[in-house]
């Protein structure tokens, strides 16, 4: 089976394009900011051109630095960046501007709110303030209204290019909706083959959001699936480059992670799947979070499933 480089792009509603495959820069705070610069860079020179980073990821100084060794000119690249929740608290704009500082850039491309929930701010370090019970600091007040206002701002002064959300569902989407004077560009969730969430996707198309989606190959609990096994060897490619390749055939925004060379390559390689095979994947779908999923209170980052949407 022949494989295809993937470089192409999807129209956001700003009229920008973004490329469909990213690369997301997660890492731990422990890891050396050296480190993570040479696998980006090794990413861009592989024709990766999307980089999703976010304050919570503390790579944003690593992404910057990547994009200035790598000697790639500014606007062949597409970055991305997000506010995180402890942000939300009256410092939007601030916290667009150190995210611009450290990433050494004008504007990006893409400014997301990173949770629909927003807690308590203490400290620009402090991205998880937590009560004597160990839970989240979650506030009623500000809300993700009220940051996004402060973004529609950042918009239409140029610093972000388009704005968008990560990890909104129907029910939060329809809340915005009910203040937002700009349609959301983009709305990055969890989805892979055990979790589609087909009635979230038809909603943004109608609404003209693009869909990303982050963990994408579902971890190897969905690598593993014999359905996945079995058109890896048909196709002769990895299971991972089978997921990536249901992904390219609906058209959905990939953000993915590999710090290894080879399979940075195996990522923008892919199979295209026929028909038949798309519609067996699509059969895997059981609703099924790999990645965010409740602790034992119930809880999600401070919020109930039911306030979540999800």
């Amino acid at each position: 089976m022949s494989l295809t480089q993937v470089g192409r792009t999807i129209d956001l509603n700003t009229g920008a394009s973004i490329p469909i495959v990213g690369m997301y820069p997660f890492t731990t705070a422990k890891t050396q900011t050296s480190y993570v610069v040479s696998w980006l860079v090794q990413a861009l020179k592989n024709g990766y051109r999307h980089i999703d980073t976010a304050v919570l990821y503390q790579t944003e100084t690593a992404v910057g630095k990547a994009i200035r060794e790598s000697g790639i000119p500014r606007d062949e690249l597409f970055v991305t960046t997000k506010l995180p929740y402890s942000n939300h608290y009256g410092k939007v704009r601030e916290s667009l501007e150190q995210s611009l500082q450290k990433l050494g850039l004008d504007y990006v491309d893409l400014y997301l709110i990173h949770w629909p929930q927003s807690v308590v701010y203490e400290d620009d370090d402090v991205f998880y303030p937590k009560n004597s019970d160990g839970s989240l600091k979650v506030t009623d007040s500000p809300n993700f209204h009220d940051a996004y206002a402060e973004m529609e701002k950042l918009f239409k002064e140029g610093k972000a290019k388009a704005i968008g959300v990560s990890n909104f569902s129907i029910k939060t989407l329809e809340e915005l909706l009910t203040t937002a004077k700009v349609i959301p560009a983009v709305n990055q969730v969890e989805l892979h083959p055990y979790l589609q969430q087909p009635e979230l996707i038809e909603y943004c198309t109608i609404k003209g959001i693009i869909v990303a989606a982050y963990t994408p190959s579902g971890y190897s609990v969905v690598r593993n699936d014999p359905v996945i096994g079995e058109l890896a060897k048909k196709y002769a490619v990895t299971p991972n480059q089978v997921i990536l390749g249901w992904h390219i055939a609906r058209d959905t925004v990939i953000i993915s992670k590999s710090e290894n060379d080879q399979r940075q390559k195996e990522n923008i390689m892919l199979p295209k799947l026929n028909a038949d095979d798309v519609a067996k994947i699509d059969g895997l779908d059981r609703g099924e979070r790999v990645c965010n999923k409740p602790g034992h209170d119930g809880l999600m980052w401070g919020w109930t499933m039911e306030r979540l949407g999800w």
